[in-house]
């Protein structure tokens, strides 16, 4: 087995963490003069934590641009933020995050990351989130070789074990080499290790039984070590442990790191059923980029954390695929068989939608008329008769992608602290404090939002700090 090569013992700026904001962070600071050193728990092949995942980011911008179709002003990015959390959100945080993120799409791409015209189909986001070129991979390999460029050094497979803080001062952190004990001190520490998502304990110290059956969307290494130990010596914590970024994927998808690939934006397009084939959600209630996070919570509340996605060969095509082929069948009764489901029960389900659709023109890239009347729950827009064979579906169910319990920061990213105001050199970016933004609910893209704002703040302050 290949030794690795320990840490060195003191730093300017140390970061926790390996995905974009933990990377954001160590460029800033980096740029900023300070000598930095970046820990990664998990292997090179699996660094960059839910960044691996990534297509997009949201941010704030006043014109088009060759890969945005028009203005998206901070005014409208509040409203949806505001919408999409029902208002669970740091007003003054989340504008301030706002306002900042109008600069991140030019920064971002001085580090080298470069963009591609919106997709289009369901996501409707072709006016608002920039999509990156190659994915969030090819983002995440490209802030790497910058970050590295610039003399940033990064160390992997290297756990972060034990935080020594006096009082508000960070002090030295211990992390495992080798499977043994290296402590590195230094002037000021980025956490930004993510959440606790892929730790099925903890979650259930929220969700109980249930989050057995949930699947994890990213990495098997964000277990919410970093946060545990920020919150044991004396963090403030914020954000409710049972909200989350969770949205229905696909039932075949493995335990750990299914990635995009394995989630489904087809339920506009059809129906969804729980094991009971009694639906339980209004499907269309709007655009899928601001209600697709809302699924994985829905189908978590349904009997055994299973659902259905059932639609026809007039949407087939409509939407990017899942890595699995959908369940295909003749006839309503024929599919009823092949999910398991009780026929009857899908049969009275299906025409009873069937015949609550009213008339109306469809079109899937506005909130168009076609809906149900007389129907509980409604669906109020792209309703159309499933009626068209072959039929198919999708089983479904809860994806986490990442936790929102975290770190109470300020507009420096600066932690705050259970005692009273900011640590003297603690700072915290990514998915670990996004619980000050997200204090429920998703709009597509905000989490890259969250971790590029705070993780270049993060970088600067800590830098300035550290040369202080």
């Amino acid at each position: 087995m290949r030794r690795l090569k320990a840490p060195p013992a003191s730093v300017d700026v140390l970061i926790i963490g390996g995905g974009n904001a933990a990377l954001c962070a160590a460029i800033a600071a980096r740029r900023g003069g300070a000598n930095v050193v970046v820990v990664e728990g998990a292997p090179k092949f699996y660094r960059g934590g839910n960044t691996r995942h990534t297509r997009n980011m949201r941010c704030a911008h006043d014109a088009a641009t060759d890969h945005l179709t028009g203005p998206y002003t901070e005014d409208e990015f509040w409203e949806d933020l505001y919408r999409v959390t029902e208002g669970n959100t740091d007003e003054q945080l989340a504008r301030f995050m706002i306002s900042r993120s109008k600069d991140m799409l030019g920064w971002i791409a001085e580090q080298g990351v470069r963009f591609q015209p919106s997709i289009g189909g369901t996501l409707s986001l072709g006016r608002t989130n920039s999509f990156f070129l190659g994915g969030g991979r090819a983002m995440l390999n490209t802030l790497y070789r910058t970050a590295e460029n610039l003399g940033v050094e990064v160390f992997y497979d290297t756990p972060v074990t034990k935080l020594e803080i006096d009082g508000t001062a960070f002090k030295s952190a211990t992390v495992a080499v080798n499977g043994k004990p290296h402590i590195i001190k230094a002037n000021a520490v980025v956490a930004a290790a993510g959440g606790f998502e892929a730790n099925i304990e903890w979650l259930k110290e929220g969700w109980g039984e249930t989050a057995e059956n949930f699947l994890i969307r990213g990495t098997p290494y964000n277990r919410g070590d970093v946060l545990r130990m920020m919150l044991d010596n004396g963090a403030e914590p914020i954000g409710d442990p049972t909200q989350c970024h969770a949205v229905a994927i696909d039932a075949r998808a493995p335990k750990f790191d299914g990635g995009i690939v394995t989630r489904l934006d087809c339920v506009v397009f059809g129906i969804v059923v729980n094991k009971n084939a009694e639906r339980f959600y209004d499907e269309g209630e709007d655009f899928w980029p601001k209600r697709y996070a809302v699924w994985g919570r829905l189908v978590a509340a349904q009997p055994d954390q299973i659902a259905h996605i059932i639609f026809d060969a007039k949407s087939i095509n409509m939407f990017m695929p899942s890595l699995f082929p959908p369940i295909q069948a003749d006839t309503i009764e024929e599919l009823a068989g092949k999910l398991d489901l009780p026929v009857e029960a899908l049969c009275k389900t299906m025409n009873e939608f069937n015949e609550a659709v009213q008339p109306g023109v469809f079109c899937h890239t506005e909130l168009d008329d076609c809906r149900t009347e007389g129907l509980d729950p409604p669906k109020s827009h792209w309703a159309r008769r499933i009626d068209q064979p072959p039929y198919y579906a999708f089983p479904v169910r809860p994806g986490i992608t990442f936790t929102y319990l975290g770190t109470r920061v300020d507009r420096d990213a600066r932690v705050q602290m259970v005692s009273g105001g900011p640590a003297e050199n603690i700072y915290a970016a990514g998915e670990i404090m996004a619980g000050n933004v997200l204090g429920k609910g998703y709009a597509a893209g905000i989490g890259m939002t969250i971790g590029s704002v705070f993780g270049r703040i993060a970088g600067e302050r800590a830098a300035k700090h550290a040369r202080e």
